[in-house]
């Protein structure tokens, strides 16, 4: 065979490269990635002639209207609005984007007042954003996490030393309506301006003038310069409530994962999850379960798993979530309630009962649990609250006991006295976070006996006043407390004789202004 001939094998290759070249010239087959509204109303719409449309893909309208695919069948996809549909008509196109709804993220975001979309609310202008991250993210797998350990402090002692949180825990907050739910999820926002966490607040259905509350609070007592609120109010459109708790969640992800530690407060599930059902009964998806959709479990247990402490090689960054929850009546076994306890890791059930006795915050501490426990707290509080919550569950059954008229013995009455103290020193006002050093000072009299023959009220007026009595009594024992949480036997003393001279103080400042004096 003469050399210049081509070989099998090379004729081989050649021949395929122009069969490859051949038929990238031939005209292929499309589809038509522009459908048309069949439907529209009551912020859903249902589009025809998008065969390629895939679930939660965005689509946009006309005049700009964006929309998720909610329900994907073989003729026809269910939408769910995320803007007025006042502009839409039956038959005006509908164009698929083969992406999926994302919210700017980045420092920019930080003081700032958004839409679940990241448009600002706030009147400051545009942002500027790092990126945009999808609205649904993946969880961390198991083998990426690291262990909960480092407890983050709310500033309200019940919690701080009954039901730690620890970050990257998953911590529902629920009770019944009007019973301090919002205002203790406040309040440890407001904590984390003494931390170095950052915090999202998502307001999902929730009224204007609380949503103004929450942000004017944040901006005259926490540090607004570090929280991002994230808000739905109840005129938006569904699909916006819908999308605003992982909205939320992918803004604080970007700082988790970049070695920081966030905080989300979502208020509340039992409004997205009612929402949700609404949104799917308009899509004519089947009912379940008290009309909800079948998949509500996985609505938020997709949404909560996303909360985690990452391991070192990660950058070890958290994500601490505190979903909050309504019950009817003090129902805790209602659908969505029971579903939420068994995603997260704990409860702290606020009850009316406590809150309309004034034991506020109205924290049972009997139905509220912390599956984490103690291995968050803070060395100083852990070795002072060993015994609180025992303490307090057995003065509450001795104080129902003596209700009745029941004779008691000395050591009985000590014990009703000094439960009465305990619950003093639970009681704490609203928007008023306590540090850490405050807190283990109020434990350490407690247990020192301090307290004993203080009367309640004093002790309630104690709180306010308690931080800048020991920046002057004790700076250096607080300071110590505060950076390290370790208590020594030094310091302890230095914090007690501190309680005892604010007591000192405040005694005096109330006999001068009594009346006569």
């Amino acid at each position: 065979m003469p050399s210049d001939t081509p070989r099998p094998s090379d004729l081989d290759a050649w021949l395929r490269r122009a069969d490859a070249a051949l038929t990238a010239l031939r005209p292929q087959p499309r589809f038509s990635h522009v459908g048309r509204v069949e439907r529209v109303g009551d912020g859903v719409a249902t589009v025809a002639d998008l065969p390629r449309c895939r679930l939660s893909e965005r689509l946009i309208f006309d005049g700009g209207v964006e929309g998720i695919a909610l329900s994907v069948h073989a003729d026809r996809i269910g939408v769910a609005l995320l803007g007025p549909d006042s502009h839409i008509r039956a038959g005006s196109p509908v164009r698929a984007t083969g992406d999926i709804i994302r919210v700017p993220v980045g420092p920019a975001l930080l003081g700032r007042v958004v839409d679940p979309t990241g448009r600002p609310l706030d009147g400051r202008g545009p942002i500027r954003a790092e990126r945009h991250d999808p609205i649904e993210r993946p969880s961390p797998a198991i083998v990426d996490r690291e262990l909960v350990t480092t407890p983050l402090q709310t500033g309200i002692t019940v919690v701080d030393a009954m039901i730690p949180i620890g970050r990257g825990q998953r911590e529902l907050l629920i009770g019944d309506r009007k019973t301090g739910k919002t205002s203790l999820a406040l309040d440890t926002i407001l904590n984390q301006a003494r931390t170095d966490v950052i915090s999202v607040y998502a307001a999902i259905g929730q009224k204007a003038s609380s949503v103004a509350r929450v942000i004017e609070a944040v901006r005259t007592h926490g540090a607004p310069e570090r929280t991002i609120i994230v808000v739905a109010g109840p005129e938006t459109p569904p699909a916006l409530q819908w999308i605003a708790p992982y909205a939320a969640c992918s803004i604080a992800e970007y700082f988790r994962d970049r070695g920081q530690d966030a905080l989300l407060v979502l208020d509340d599930l039992t409004k997205h999850a009612n929402t949700y059902r609404e949104l799917s009964l308009l899509l004519r998806r089947p009912p379940a379960r008290e009309a909800y959709p079948g998949d509500v479990f996985y609505l938020h247990s997709r949404l909560l798993e996303r909360a985690a402490h990452l391991s070192a090689a990660l950058g070890g960054g958290s994500l601490t979530a505190i979903p909050i929850a309504e019950t009817q009546a003090g129902n805790l076994t209602a659908f969505i309630p029971t579903n939420l306890i068994s995603i997260t890791d704990g409860q702290i059930y606020l009850e009316a009962r406590l809150f309309n006795e004034g034991q506020k915050p109205a924290v049972n501490v009997g139905l509220s649990v912390s599956r984490v426990g103690g291995k968050t707290q803070a060395p100083a509080l852990r070795k002072l609250a060993e015994r609180l919550k025992l303490d307090y569950a057995q003065f509450l059954e001795l104080e129902t006991f003596t209700r009745f008229g029941a004779m008691v013995d000395e050591r009985t009455r000590a014990r009703i006295e000094h439960g009465r103290r305990i619950r003093a020193i639970l009681r704490q006002r609203e928007l008023s976070p306590l540090p850490l050093a405050a807190e283990v000072a109020l434990l350490a009299a407690l247990e020192a006996g301090v307290l004993d023959s203080v009367p309640e009220e004093r002790i309630e007026a104690l709180g306010p006043v308690l931080s800048d009595t020991l920046a002057k009594a004790a700076p250096r024992a607080a300071a110590r407390v505060n950076e390290t949480g370790e208590l020594s036997d030094g310091d302890r003393a230095e914090l007690v004789s501190a309680v005892s001279a604010a007591l000192a103080h405040e005694g005096t400042a109330s006999d001068s202004r009594a009346p006569g004096a």
